[in-house]
Parts: C-alpha cells; sequence; structure tokens
C-alpha cells in the first residue's frame, strides 16, 4: 500500500483539471524525459534537432521556409538552429538548380548517420508508453494533439 504523501493529501487541481495546456505542459514532462533517456542525451540532439533530422529524412530536399513552418518556427530561430547543424556538420545548404535565390536543406553523410542511430532508438524510446495507451489510444492523441496544433487562433483574440 502507498502511504506517500502525495496518495494520502492529494492536491486538487482546481481549474487545471479543465485546462488541456496544464494537461499538455505535463505530458510534456514526461515525453521529454523518454527522449532525453533514449535519444536527447546519448545522441546529443534537443528534439527540435532531432525533429529536423526527421524532416530532413522523410522529404529529400526542403527549403528552410518550409522547416520553419513544420518546426513552427521564426525564420531567425530556423537560421540559428541550422548555422548550429551545419558546423556540426550534419546539414548541407544548397542553391536550388532552378531559383537561385532559394536554398535547400539536406543532410550531409554525417547527419545520415545521426539520423539512422537516432531513427533505431526510436522504437525503445516510443515503447516507454505502451504501458499507459493502447495503439487506439495513441493513434486518437496523435489525432487530436495533430488538430490542437493545427488550431490557428487570430492574432486579434
Amino acid at each position: 500500500m502507498d502511504t506517500s504523501p502525495a496518495k494520502k493529501n492529494p492536491v486538487r487541481q482546481g481549474v487545471l483539471g479543465d485546462v488541456v495546456g496544464y494537461h499538455v505542459a505535463r505530458a510534456r514532462v514526461t515525453t521529454q524525459a523518454m527522449f532525453l533517456r533514449h535519444v536527447g542525451q546519448p545522441l546529443d540532439l534537443r528534439p527540435v534537432d532531432y525533429s529536423l533530422l526527421m524532416l530532413l529524412d522523410a522529404n529529400t530536399r526542403l527549403t528552410p521556409k518550409q522547416l520553419a513552418q513544420a518546426l513552427a518556427l521564426s525564420a531567425p530561430n530556423l537560421t540559428i538552429m541550422l548555422d548550429r547543424m551545419q558546423e556540426r556538420g550534419l546539414i548541407e545548404r544548397i542553391r536550388s538548380e532552378t531559383d537561385r535565390r532559394s536554398q535547400h536543406v539536406l543532410l550531409s553523410s554525417a547527419g545520415r548517420a545521426l539520423t539512422d542511430l537516432a531513427l533505431a532508438r526510436t522504437p525503445a524510446m516510443e515503447a516507454d508508453l505502451d504501458g499507459a495507451l493502447s495503439r487506439a489510444e495513441r493513434a486518437m492523441l496523435i489525432e487530436l494533439l495533430d488538430k490542437v496544433a493545427r488550431h490557428q487562433v487570430s492574432a486579434a483574440d
């Protein structure tokens, strides 16, 4: 029997019980810890770095604008990130052959190798949630989170 103080005297959540952002933030703590344990610390990657590598793995070439949109980053923040990834030798930026004003970002050979390592570690990271969610719940959670992420709130609100 668990007699920890939290079990004897649980903290009432009040309005937080109905605040989606609160629950998303709490879930992020758990998923961030799983990411760091399986991928982040062993491979020296932040979640946004991992996401960038996975996007480049899934797409032959992407423009910085496409990456900024997919990662929900501002152009200046993406530029800083791309500079850092290029300094690490993980990506290459090449001029478009059809529009010299445009660049494409792609994985370097070192970036490909690191991406492959990260991909190999991803199933173990995701397996950490197997005890918490059924396949159907997992699919529903992903669908709902994607729906929330795509929801645009006007600046006037």
